[in-house]
């Protein structure tokens, strides 16, 4: 029984700290506002989270294990490199209307700690680019697709991707749409991305 409320009580303050979090990052937070949000005093929260690092880590893994095992499987999977751009640009998309706060949340967050970066790296689910490298030097050699650095291909896929959320002011005030009408430009994006990219690399 103590289990289970000490899981529930986990979960709530995990939930509070990422709203708290995304809306003013980490270094605009504090732990009394994270307690008042979940519903606890300030001495039940720093029992589960001794401070605010560790629980800004804690909510940050949650939020880059929801991203990262996707990107894995797409790029170290045997399917062509075609193949890997529509799936990756449809998934993408696909999960990040669904959490659209989680691009800012990440490469801010990044950029403000790097040594956090390198503990993300040690970790042995963080994704390796080796096989779409390999699969990219293959297609190149088999006259597939036009000679590119397969570095510079993964940028061209990943930043046409994350700036629609990145961006999204700077869009919508250049398109002058409003949110329903962004939502459905990115939405066109999870093909019109891959269509792009396809097209810019294929042989003739």
């Amino acid at each position: 029984m103590k289990k289970e409320k000490d899981k529930t009580t986990e979960s709530q303050i995990l939930e509070a700290a990422k709203q708290i979090f995304q809306t003013k990052g980490m270094d605009g937070s504090r732990m009394q506002e994270i307690a008042d949000k979940a519903g606890i005093n300030k001495a039940m929260l720093h029992y589960y989270f001794r401070n605010k690092q560790l629980l800004f880590e804690a909510v940050f893994n949650q939020a880059f294990t929801m991203i990262a095992p996707q990107l894995n499987a797409i790029m170290n999977d045997e399917s062509s490199i075609e193949e890997k751009i529509k799936n990756f640009t449809f998934n993408y998309t696909s999960f990040m209307l669904q959490h659209p706060y989680l691009p800012n949340f990440i490469i801010q967050e990044l950029n403000r700690n790097e040594v956090f970066l390198d503990k993300l790296k040690a970790k042995t689910d963080f994704p390796n680019l080796k096989k779409f490298k390999l699969k990219v030097q293959e297609e190149i050699a088999q006259g597939l697709i036009q000679p590119i650095d397969a570095d510079q291909l993964f940028v061209n896929i990943l930043s046409l991707n994350i700036f629609p959320f990145l961006g999204k002011p700077l869009i919508k005030a250049f398109t002058n749409n409003d949110d329903q009408a962004h939502i459905a430009l990115v939405e066109s994006r999870k093909t019109e991305v891959a269509d792009f990219i396809i097209n810019s690399i294929k042989r003739n």
